[in-house]
This record gives C-alpha cells, structure tokens and sequence, in this order.
C-alpha cells in the first residue's frame, strides 16, 4: 500500500494495527506501521477473494459424501 494512495480512514486503520499483539511484542518489530500494511493488504486481499490465501481450497461436501454408507 503507497502512501499516497493513503487517506484519513486508512491511517487510522493501519495506526489501530500498528499496535504490536503480545506475541508480535516479544518477536519485536522494526516498523510497526510497514508491517500493519502489509498485514492489512494481505487482509483486504483475502477478503476480496476468499480463495487467495494458501491452501484455502474450500470443500463442498454432503456428509454422505465423506464416510461409506451404511449396508
């Protein structure tokens, strides 16, 4: 995400995630707000297209179709 193409929602949203999770406190971060981005890109991404992320391969199945049926 450029900064330019940034405006007053998106700075808010991106400084609301800058805030580190605990885990992401102990792992620490070099710049909190370039990684709040990308995580926000990946985000938007992924919300966008349900089938972007890795190994998102949604299965449609009826339970019959998961276990033999009974004799």
């Amino acid at each position: 995400m450029e900064e330019e193409h940034r405006g007053p929602a998106e700075d808010e949203r991106v400084a609301a995630r800058a805030g580190l999770l605990p885990e992401e406190q102990v792992a620490g971060s070099d710049d909190p707000d370039a990684q709040a981005e990308v995580i926000l890109e990946d985000s938007d991404v992924r919300q966008a297209d349900r089938d972007a992320a890795p190994d998102a391969v949604v299965e449609h199945r009826q339970s019959e179709d998961t276990v033999e049926p009974p004799p």
